[in-house]
């Protein structure tokens, strides 16, 4: 084996593989919207806020068992980990669509939902108790944007 081939295979070995940290930045995602710190959601795992942060980056591999207590903690089902999978990913590894992948949907862009501004209304949205006039508000917003 080349000198090349060496140092390349040993630069993807310590890159994170682009389906945990999609993985993980579902969990960000999730535990942002809930408004939850690294260190709660790692006292709830009885983790470390670093190896949460870990988690998030797509540095540490999440398991099957700790995917699972994830998802208990963050109230979301598994597959909400792996929902806007880009193809690209959801292909590899001969995953295909229609087992557990989320399709992206048309027209709104991974980023926008990950923006400071989609997370604080997201919460403040759901600090509305009372459920009337969180519906009103929803109408009212859909009212606002462009027809499709």
């Amino acid at each position: 084996m080349a000198a090349d081939d060496v140092n390349e295979r040993a630069e993807r070995e310590h890159r994170p593989s682009p389906i945990d940290a999609h993985v993980g930045s579902r969990v960000r995602l999730r535990r942002t919207l809930l408004g939850m710190s690294q260190e709660k959601l790692g006292e709830a795992l009885g983790l470390t806020f670093q190896q949460v942060q870990k988690y998030e980056r797509g540095v540490n591999r999440i398991g099957a068992s700790r995917l699972f207590d994830l998802a208990r903690v963050l109230d979301v089902p598994i597959s909400f980990f792996f929902d806007d999978m880009p193809d690209a990913l959801g292909n590899a590894g001969g995953a295909r669509r229609g087992f557990g992948f989320a399709e992206t949907q048309d027209g709104i862009e991974d980023d926008m939902l990950h923006r400071r501004e989609t997370l604080e209304l997201v919460r403040a949205y759901y600090r509305i108790t009372d459920a009337s006039v969180r519906k009103r508000v929803f109408d009212l917003i859909k009212s606002l944007a462009p027809s499709d």
